[in-house]
């Protein structure tokens, strides 16, 4: 029976230490989670300012309530585009210093609108190999001809765009890699785009609110100018704390991500108690030096921590710390290990990650306390001296 073939492949994934599974917290978003009835320090959360619980957002979205209700009701280019929306599309076009910006219900479906849009059959995405599931989707979506590049080889995709004869031609990358925390090479990215009159499609999901001054993201942190060749993309389910993504460039090609991108168009808009979180969202990652100097300060203290050990920290500079264990089932003990001396971090396995590269995805946050990260450390030397 077609059944049967589900169940083997599920037996298959059981077998490779690939199973997944959900973890239904109940307590909110924050430092600490009570999972299946234990508490534990979560360092699983994308909450990189600590604003998914700020008392000054939960206000704000109370506000918002009360004054326009819980739904949209409609798709934005129905009657779903509210004050709001409006206010904070200016906003955040203002914020990131792009000349206009344009709300979607979550990064994935920003992303698979922003590539179809501006590509198609004939022309050419160049992908940096590590990039996330949704640019990977959106370059499947477009059916323009795809070729990736090793990661962050700037000489290789150098040699893919000479190679090119696309009418077309968009290079495609994350700004700060979800699962490694490194940056790409956006000056050179840039510069590359320029050379061969290409897009430069970036999505910032990992960057915005945390790099850059006043954490308007990572083309702030890399001081590129505004150029119609340049869309952003940043979500608002991370650093932002609420949920929701965007995407800012030239004013024509926001206008025209209106116009066609169809996960813009064919779904419901937000509820705009949303917008009015996110707007007080955006005021506080703009007056949150503090909270981005206590997430340096963590990585610094959790990095250094490790420098004696076998735990392998990779090169990053961000929130995200991966720590390379290499085997799916390893990483899985680790992992549980660490939950029954009360820390909650995932194990991070394939196809997310490349085979033979499985990780600990630490993902620290401005609410953690150095004490936290302490008690993150020592597990860490506990479960090595017990592994030898």
């Amino acid at each position: 029976m077609i059944a049967d073939e589900l169940a083997s492949q599920l037996a298959t994934l059981e077998r490779d230490g690939l199973t997944r599974s959900v973890r239904t917290l109940a307590s909110p978003c924050g430092p600490r989670a009570v999972v299946d009835g234990r508490e534990l320090v979560s360092f699983a959360s994308n909450d990189y300012l600590g604003l998914a619980g700020d008392a000054a957002l939960i206000e704000a979205a109370i506000a918002g309530a009360q004054e326009w209700g819980v739904g949209a009701g409609a798709s934005a280019l129905v009657s779903g585009h509210f004050a709001p929306h409006a206010e904070l599309e200016r906003r955040l076009a203002a914020f990131v210093g792009r000349e206009r910006a344009l709300l979607f219900g979550t990064g994935y479906l920003a992303n698979l609108g922003i590539v179809p849009t501006l590509v198609g059959r004939g022309d050419a995405v160049f992908s940096d190999r590590l990039n996330h599931a949704s640019l990977i989707d959106a370059v499947q979506l477009s059916r323009a001809d795809s070729h990736r590049y090793g990661h962050n080889d700037i000489g290789m995709l150098e040699r893919l765009l000479e190679r090119s004869s696309a009418r077309r031609k968009l290079i495609l990358t994350d700004a700060v890699f979800s699962m490694d925390g490194d940056l790409a090479p956006l000056p050179e990215l840039f510069a590359l785009a320029e050379r061969f009159d290409a897009w430069l499609v970036v999505d910032d999901a990992h960057g915005f609110g945390v790099l850059g001054p006043q954490g308007r993201g990572s083309l702030a942190h890399f001081g590129l100018p505004p150029s119609p060749r340049i869309v952003l993309m940043g979500t608002l389910g991370k650093a932002a704390g609420v949920g929701g993504a965007f995407v800012a460039g030239d004013a024509s090609v926001v206008d025209w991500l209106l116009q066609r991108a169809r996960s813009h168009i064919f779904t419901t808009a937000a509820p705009p108690l949303l917008a009015v979180a996110l707007l007080k969202a955006l005021e506080l990652i703009a007056a949150g030096d503090a909270r981005r100097a206590q997430l340096a300060a963590l990585a610094t203290q959790l990095r250094e921590g490790l420098t004696d050990t076998r735990w392998r920290l990779l090169p990053s500079p961000t929130a995200i710390q991966p720590v390379l264990v290499g085997d799916n089932h390893e990483v899985l003990r680790v992992a549980a290990g660490l939950a029954e001396r009360g820390l909650w971090v995932p194990p991070i396995r394939p196809p997310t990650v490349p085979a033979g590269s499985a990780r600990l995805r630490v993902s620290l946050s401005a609410t953690h306390t150095r004490e936290q990260v302490a008690q993150l450390l020592a597990a860490l030397r506990e479960l090595e001296h017990a592994a030898k």
